[in-house]
């Protein structure tokens, strides 16, 4: 039979603990807010800016599936064997 002894705590625990330990501030719920009214108000004067943050966003999201596929690929590979 094997020993007890306590299990180890995992980092990712240990960080989450370290976490739940702080109050979290409101301020970084601030800073979001103050971005969405000023880009609001960006878009109600220069409509364009709209087009440009579409656009950009179409870019950023077609870069992620890419990087996600390719790293979907490469764990797929691991398992078959190849």
């Amino acid at each position: 039979m094997a020993e007890s002894t306590p299990m180890p705590m995992c980092p990712m625990a240990g960080m989450c603990k370290g976490m739940m330990g702080r109050p979290f501030s409101g301020f970084f719920m601030i800073i979001p807010g103050i971005v969405f009214i000023v880009l609001g108000v960006l878009i109600i004067i220069e409509p364009t800016i709209l087009v440009w943050l579409v656009a950009a966003v179409c870019v950023l999201v077609g870069i992620m599936m890419l990087v996600m596929a390719s790293f979907i690929r490469r764990i797929g590979g691991k398992h078959t064997g190849t």
